[in-house]
């Protein structure tokens, strides 16, 4: 007759504090790999996303490009090429642009202390250094967009609002702003730079 070998006995199974150990350290190692390198997207805002795309179709029927550019206000002293013969107009958004945005910019009331070329080479970036003063001291620069159309150019530097009880240090703000290259075609414009109460413009040629 065969020999019947013995059972062998049942594992033992992990302690409870053990199995709870384990997962606490694979739930933290899961977290701090998906907090550390996982990808950061905007979160998608549906109103804001079709506001957009139909301001980009207003402002294409009506024959506009619309330029992002940086405005930043200057820590130091900087060098901004001058020599432009700046001229005082009319203040406000010209109508047709102003038909074109759905939100309408809050704009600087009025300029002083304008540093801009009268030429520009397309294939560099065109740099203006101006002193704007805002309504009131609840204002800060919240950014800019140039607006070409055919022969014109409309610079617009936008404030918003400061929350709460923060106020701006100063009523005027020093702002450089740049267009970046090749913005810009060759050619003639008429810049304006816009504000509420008074604009400025002056002639550019690119070449």
């Amino acid at each position: 007759m065969p020999v019947m070998s013995a059972a062998r006995p049942s594992p033992k199974p992990w302690p409870m504090k053990w199995v709870i150990l384990v997962i606490v350290i694979c739930l933290g190692a899961y977290t701090f790999l998906t907090l550390r390198y996982r990808k950061q997207s905007p979160s998608f805002e549906p109103y804001e996303d079709m506001k957009t795309r139909a301001v980009t179709v207003r402002l294409l029927s009506a024959g506009f490009q619309r330029i992002a550019v940086t405005a930043e206000r200057p820590a130091g002293a900087t060098s901004v090429p001058g020599g432009a013969a700046i001229a005082e107009a009319a203040g406000g958004l010209p109508t047709v642009l102003r038909d074109s945005l759905i939100d309408q910019p809050v704009l600087p009331a009025d300029y002083t202390h304008i540093a801009a070329a009268p030429r520009a080479n397309p294939l560099l970036p065109y740099s203006i250094q101006f002193t704007c003063s805002v309504g009131d001291h609840h204002q800060q620069l919240a950014g800019a967009h140039v607006y070409v159309r055919e022969e014109e150019v409309y610079i617009v530097p936008e404030f918003e609002k400061l929350t709460g009880d923060l106020l701006a240090r100063t009523r005027d703000s020093v702002v450089l702003m740049t267009v970046p290259p090749g913005a810009l075609k060759s050619g003639r414009y008429q810049v304006s730079l816009l504000g509420a109460r008074a604009s400025r413009t002056w002639t550019l040629q690119v070449h």
